[in-house]
């Protein structure tokens, strides 16, 4: 068993003038080779696939995915197979995260863009499993029901630590969010990042992931969808400023594409009053760093620095 994340308190004055008390969960820290919510997201998938009978996990993910990169590690940490279906075109060398992939013994196979939209078919998934052979398939990011009790376990370990009032995280397909909102179970107030540009139709996906979970939809959420910088993986000087300021006052490296723009949007909504003062709130470092390597890989040439990478 894992122990409890770290909090940090970060002395952002905007905090202090609005008089909010300011958390960072640094669950990017709880697992030495699978930080923050992606563990938390395959725990209980991998207890079903070993209880189904399966040595193989399927999954899907970008060429700078940080799911793929995670199921990898899982594989050679636990003894699966693992099968990577990566949206695009191969290219030769592999990049940095899907190099540590293929070395953590993933097999990668590749589906150009309009075929990569079918993956949640089930005819599609039937003749793909044809070609790989019996696997149990996890989906792109890991969210689905079992990935919801996982992520609920990190209210109960929070609780143990801090009486807080709201809980706050990154989005990209829902399901950390989705088991945060579990594990509050209607007390509290959640509120989700949206990192993707039309990120509001994650509102509806949520609602779907707990309905299924636990037959509860829950009100006491936000989803905010302003501080994407342009979309997932776009090019933002003004969000890597952010980045390396953060870094300097507080010795925490935050990654491009989630948890920046989570404390830029968290502590906007701190400045605009959405937070009562007195209130507690705890932001969900959920890891994600692999990915700085990726993103300076295709960016370099366009910014003359960079953070200080671990």
């Amino acid at each position: 068993m894992m122990p409890p994340p770290l909090l940090q308190e970060l002395a952002e004055p905007v905090a202090r003038q609005r008089g909010v008390r300011l958390l960072l969960l640094r669950d990017d820290l709880a697992h030495p080779e699978l930080p923050g919510n992606k563990w938390r997201k395959l725990k209980y998938n991998l207890l079903a696939a070993r209880a189904q009978g399966h040595t193989t996990l399927l999954t899907f993910g970008g060429a700078y995915s940080n799911h793929l990169a995670a199921v990898a590690a899982t594989g050679r940490l636990y003894g699966f197979r693992t099968i990577g279906v990566v949206r695009g075109e191969e290219h030769s060398p592999l990049n940095s995260t899907l190099a540590q992939a293929a070395a953590d013994g993933m097999e990668l196979r590749y589906l150009d863009r309009d075929a990569y939209r079918r993956k949640q078919e089930p005819a599609f998934l039937a003749t793909l499993q044809r070609a790989t052979g019996p696997a149990y398939v996890v989906p792109e990011g890991g969210s689905n029901t079992l990935a919801l009790p996982g992520c609920a376990e990190l209210v109960t370990e929070l609780a143990t630590q801090t009486n807080f009032d709201a809980l706050c995280v990154a989005c990209g397909t829902g399901g950390t969010l989705a088991g945060l909102l579990t594990g509050l179970a209607g007390t509290r107030h959640a509120v989700g990042i949206a990192v993707l540009k039309g990120g509001s139709f994650l509102q509806q996906d949520i609602d779907a992931l707990t309905q299924a979970a636990t037959g509860t939809l829950y009100s006491n959420w936000s989803l905010q969808t302003d501080y994407h910088f342009g979309g997932y993986a776009s090019f933002s000087p003004e969000l890597l400023l952010f980045i390396r300021q953060f870094q300097a006052r507080h010795g925490v490296l935050l990654d491009p594409l989630y948890t920046s723009k989570l404390l830029f949007g968290v502590l906007t909504l701190i400045e605009q009053g959405y937070f009562a003062a007195g209130s507690t709130v705890v932001a969900v470092h959920t890891g994600g760093l692999q990915g700085w390597q990726g993103f300076r890989q295709r960016y370099e040439t366009r910014s003359n620095w960079w953070p200080v990478l671990p």
